[in-house]
């Protein structure tokens, strides 16, 4: 179990340089941009704010969890077996068959349920490259994780909310909608709202002075902090549908593919020379394949929505559904991988 343990946690030094274009570059920059671009007054098209969600299609967002099938065997053994592969099929076809029915059966409990599970599964994707690309050694205890992760996955997921309640609301109801549902007005009230923000605002503030007092190394917990009140801001002052859009494409899902690189040894040579391009070329071939499969499945879905609306947002949230639908088993997988690691 030791040796899974480093496999599926371990970043080797040398290629943490490289990783760091996807870990901190890939994220920073465009949410850093368009956070100052919209606090400046950007204002786009509705169009347009779908563009990162379309994008991510192809580039990270959809691919990302793509490689499940061969980052699992190689954290739990070092390498590809049949029985692992077998493992990751069923994870997909138990739970993400199980979602998808859900969503025709209970479409509001299923999108719920989607937002909470994003929750979780977007703030457990920072555990990984903060502890081990950006060495934030107040990870180390559990319980502190557990609040990081709290803290993280609220940013895109209630943030929101407080600033844009309407636009949150039309993209629920984009959700449910080709379902035959509907969204309750309540949770976008002015009072929820506000008891939202104050528990946000308080948690934050809390996890990060729990994370100052346990730092020996303050370099770790600056960037974490620094990238909290930026994902604070950014995601206070962009429009959701291009906010979450945005950092799917460029922070979430780069963030894990390092993650998966890490875990294949070939991907590591390459690394370990300064080589990202030939590491993400290998990424992409393990990719490709899978990646189509789900898109044959969004048309599917698409084709089995008893109401899909005929127009760029209704296709979106018929895309996000099926987005939903992978997610569930995607999460199976990478807490597997989270307790491999020995982060749970």
């Amino acid at each position: 179990m030791a040796l899974a343990r480093d496999r599926a946690a371990w970043v080797p030094p040398a290629a943490r340089a490289p990783l760091r274009a996807l870990v901190v570059w890939a994220p920073w920059v465009p949410v850093a941009v368009a956070t100052l671009a919209f606090a400046a007054g950007l204002s786009i098209p509705p169009t347009w704010r779908y563009v990162p969600l379309v994008v991510s299609v192809v580039v990270f967002g959809m691919p990302h969890g793509a490689v499940d099938w061969a980052a699992l065997p190689r954290a739990a053994t070092g390498r590809l077996t049949p029985r692992w592969l077998a493992v990751v099929g069923v994870v997909y076809l138990v739970a993400g068959g199980a979602y998808a029915l859900a969503w025709f059966r209970a479409p509001l409990a299923a999108a719920a349920a989607f937002l909470a599970l994003t929750w979780f599964h977007w703030g457990q994707g920072e555990i990984h490259p903060l502890r081990e690309v950006l060495n934030a050694d107040h990870l180390d205890a559990r319980w502190r994780r557990g609040l990081t992760l709290a803290v993280r996955g609220a940013l895109p997921m209630g943030v929101p909310l407080l600033a844009f309640p309407e636009r949150y609301r039309a993209v629920l109801e984009s959700f449910v909608a080709p379902f035959g549902g509907s969204v309750p007005a309540w949770p976008f009230a002015a009072d929820a709202r506000a008891a939202l923000g104050a528990a946000l605002a308080a948690l934050t503030l809390a996890t990060l002075a729990a994370g100052y007092r346990a730092a020996d190394h303050r370099r770790g917990w600056a960037i974490d902090a620094g990238e909290t009140g930026l994902l604070w801001t950014y995601f206070l002052v962009v429009p959701p549908v291009f906010a979450v859009g945005l950092y799917f494409c460029c922070w979430h899902a780069p963030r894990h593919v390092a993650r998966t690189l890490a875990l294949d040894d070939r991907a590591v040579d390459a690394l370990e020379t300064g080589r990202l391009a030939p590491a993400l070329g290998r990424f992409a071939r393990e990719a490709a394949l899978p990646t189509l499969v789900a898109l044959v499945g969004c048309g599917a879905l698409w084709w089995a929505a008893p109401s899909p609306e005929p127009t760029l947002a209704g296709a979106t949230g018929v895309y996000l559904v099926a987005i939903a639908v992978l997610t569930l088993p995607h999460v199976v997988v990478v807490t597997w991988l989270d307790r491999i690691a020995g982060y749970w």
